[in-house]
């Protein structure tokens, strides 16, 4: 696949398909400037929702799901949009971030922590997420490295609590 981003109208054509609105979390991933953390953000009430109504189970099991669907849809639709990675695909932050807040006290202080952790590691992309971002094809390439950020920042938040 090509380096090049898509063109804004390729990705918005895109995004109208199934997986295509999976990828973009409905759109929210089309939205101008740092798109990342515009797809963290709209997961918050989700998580908050799937954690209030479910526990930490009910987000590992969303994380799980967003994490399966999500390299299906990502796959299709990067496929479609000739690109790699698409900064358009926010389905991997819902993903880790779900993972990230499982453990998470339902409570501001604690998901503003594991917020800004999540999006440290997802930015700094320590290894392997680097390597799973650079070398696994497809929605693989795309998801699991955002899933890994999740899962240090789960550790992390782990790692406070206990001491706190």
């Amino acid at each position: 696949m090509a380096g090049l981003p898509a063109s804004p109208a390729a990705e918005r054509a895109a995004a109208l398909s199934l997986s295509g609105l999976i990828t973009t979390w409905f759109g929210v991933g089309l939205l101008p400037g740092p798109r990342g953390t515009w797809g963290t953000f709209a997961a918050v009430p989700f998580a908050w929702a799937i954690q209030a109504w479910g526990g930490p189970w009910g987000l590992f099991v969303a994380a799980g799901l967003a994490t399966g669907v999500g390299i299906w849809a990502s796959g299709r639709y990067a496929a479609r949009l000739g690109v790699k990675d698409p900064s358009s695909a926010v389905i991997d932050e819902v993903a880790g971030l779900f993972l990230t807040l499982a453990l998470t006290p339902a409570s501001l202080v604690p998901w503003i922590i594991g917020i800004g952790l999540f999006r440290l590691f997802d930015i700094w992309k320590p290894w392997p997420a680097r390597a799973f971002d650079r070398d696994l094809p497809g929605g693989y390439g795309i998801v699991l490295d955002d899933v890994m950020a999740g899962l240090y920042a789960l550790l992390v938040m782990a790692l406070i609590g206990r001491w706190l």
